[in-house]
């Protein structure tokens, strides 16, 4: 029997992964126990234990950026939440940590050190984050989702994808899917989505647009996001709708995406083939643009700054490109060769290599 720690919170982009590698690990052997560490504030005090699994929790604890009250408080909550992570350790016996970024991970990892226990860690993103940059140091093994990924010492796995997600490879009932979303099962079918959240100018652009691509013979799957304040709409070439649980339905129903650039995202997408137009979050680190450099290059997607997301684009470029089969063909297959079907298998093969070395 194998006592696990996964840690990684935050965000959908930690807490996915970490949830897939969890369930294939449980699986697996169901004698192995598997824990999760995170905060009360992130998705994963929702997610974690609506997936069956125990959540041990830490103080969110953000890496201080300019000097002030936090930074000089920081270094003490710091080692305060490293001190009872090593708690978690030794009170259940963990053989081995496997972390996945965010803020949660960083004290796990100097934990994991202090108590001699190993670790392994698994980066999403092409510009990795600072936890994993600092675990990395010392950590057993790494593993990324990206080949263009700066993280020295890692091995590409690509990302762990629920099973679901997985079987589009093989299966995909086309017609059920739009069925489900009461759009019409002959017709192209296109993908909108911006995230969990949403994406304000992709949605202004597809809301301007929706005469133009009805004319044009195109449905729309349009996922506004939680922040929207746009109403839901179900027509016979058009359906909105604010957030989806099963992303595989509607990824099942298209022909091709327009969306953001997350990591997950792109992962998916490619590994299933489905081609796409990725408009990367204009704001931040740019590591969105950094994510989709991959299948770009292999011609399974295009690319396109957020600002020259016009309905002029959509006229007169996004448009003629739906309508070429043989492209949208070829890019379903460039998608595939550059994506991976088997992240989750993959990385938890390099998690069965740290353990065999103890």
């Amino acid at each position: 029997m194998t006592n696990y720690l996964l840690t990684g919170g935050g965000t959908a982009g930690h807490v996915n992964p970490l949830l897939t590698v969890a369930r294939a690990l449980r699986e697996r052997n169901p004698s192995d126990q598997v824990w999760a560490l995170g905060t009360q504030a992130g998705l994963e005090s929702r997610l974690v234990p609506e997936a069956g699994f125990e959540l041990l929790v830490i103080e969110k604890l953000p890496f201080p950026r300019r000097v002030g009250i936090w930074a000089l408080v920081f270094p003490f909550k710091f080692l305060f939440a490293v001190s009872k992570v090593r708690k978690y350790l030794r009170a259940h016996a963990i053989r081995i940590v496997v972390g996945f970024g965010g803020y949660v991970s960083a004290p796990a990892y100097l934990a994991a050190r202090l108590e001699k226990v190993p670790l392994v860690i698994h980066e999403a993103n092409a510009l990795p984050g600072i936890a994993n940059k600092f675990g990395n140091r010392f950590a057993s093994a790494a593993g990324k989702a990206f080949r263009s990924a700066k993280l020295p010492h890692t091995e590409f796995v690509g990302m762990p994808l629920r099973k679901e997600i997985v079987a589009l490879a093989t299966k995909k009932d086309v017609v059920a899917a739009r069925k489900h979303f009461g759009l019409m099962a002959d017709q192209m079918t296109l993908l909108v989505t911006g995230g969990s959240l949403g994406a304000k100018s992709i949605n202004q652009t597809i809301e301007a647009c929706r005469p133009l691509l009805t004319a044009a013979g195109i449905q729309v799957l349009h996922i506004v996001g939680g922040a929207s304040d746009l109403e839901e709409v179900s027509e016979a070439e058009y359906r909105r709708i604010r957030y989806l649980d099963q992303m595989e339905l509607a990824i099942a129903a298209a022909d091709f995406a327009i969306s953001r650039a997350g990591a997950a995202t792109v992962s998916e997408f490619s590994a299933v083939g489905l081609p796409a137009l990725y408009v990367p979050y204009p704001v931040g680190n740019g590591e969105q643009n950094l994510n989709l450099a991959d299948v770009v290059k292999a011609g399974g997607a295009v690319s396109l700054q957020d600002a020259e997301f016009t309905p002029e684009y959509v006229r007169s470029v996004l448009i003629p490109m739906l309508s070429d089969t043989k492209k949208l063909a070829a890019m379903s297959l460039a998608a595939r060769e550059a994506g991976v079907l088997d992240g989750t298998e993959r990385f938890i093969k390099l998690i069965d290599e740290v353990l065999s070395r103890k």
